[in-house]
């Protein structure tokens, strides 16, 4: 095995597991276990943050041809999403797992819907599995497979890969949103407008007339 392959195949398989994790949170329905996943949630993100960060920056250090330079090559793809995880993603589980902490003091009590509805917010699992999904064809390269470089294969490939990414954002914003809905608290009843009684024909006929 090549020595930047043996350091890839960590990494993707990091990111992977945070993204399937990651989609499977708002489907808790115990306080209990969504603190216990979003935990360990929290520690691959971070655990895929480090090491992509070292790898990107032992890449920029080393002279070319090493192995750390060649693994930075085929993972700087993963670079801008990996930043948005450490910028949003990493801070909205942090909260989720904080939050969730304040409902689990019984194994058996129930997620609110409102911390579902936050798991289920597309800036905590969408980053993730995009980062996850990215990682993929850089470990297919640093194995040797050409056959996503042919010259007949690229387009299409970048064509899949921009439908699964707008599929996964989209599958995500209407989870939230259907999560968010059942946690909003049901407005009041409004109250129905008392009708005027009505007035009897002694009344009406003694109203005297403007002439």
């Amino acid at each position: 095995m090549e020595s930047h392959l043996a350091v890839l195949l960590p990494i993707a398989a990091v990111w992977l597991a945070a993204g399937l994790l990651a989609d499977g949170l708002p489907r808790v329905d115990q306080a209990y276990t969504l603190r216990r996943r979003a935990g360990w949630l929290l520690v691959l993100a971070l655990t895929g943050l480090v090491l992509t960060a070292a790898v990107l920056t032992a890449g920029l250090l080393s002279p070319g041809g090493a192995a750390a330079d060649r693994a930075a090559a085929v993972l700087d793809v993963v670079a801008l999403p990996a930043l948005v995880v450490a910028a949003c993603t990493v801070r909205r589980v942090r909260r989720l797992w904080a939050g969730a902490g304040a409902f689990a003091s019984a194994p058996g009590t129930p997620a609110p819907h409102g911390l579902r509805a936050a798991a289920a917010h597309p800036l905590v699992g969408f980053p993730l599995q995009v980062t996850g999904l990215l990682a993929v064809p850089a470990v297919i390269g640093a194995a040797g497979g050409d056959l996503l470089a042919a010259p007949g294969v690229t387009g299409p490939a970048i064509t899949v890969g921009a439908v699964a990414v707008l599929a996964m954002g989209i599958r995500h914003a209407l989870r939230h949103n259907r999560l968010a809905e059942r946690a909003r608290p049901e407005e009041p009843a409004r109250a129905a407008w008392p009708e005027e009684p009505a007035r009897p024909a002694s009344a009406r006929a003694a109203r005297p007339l403007h002439v």
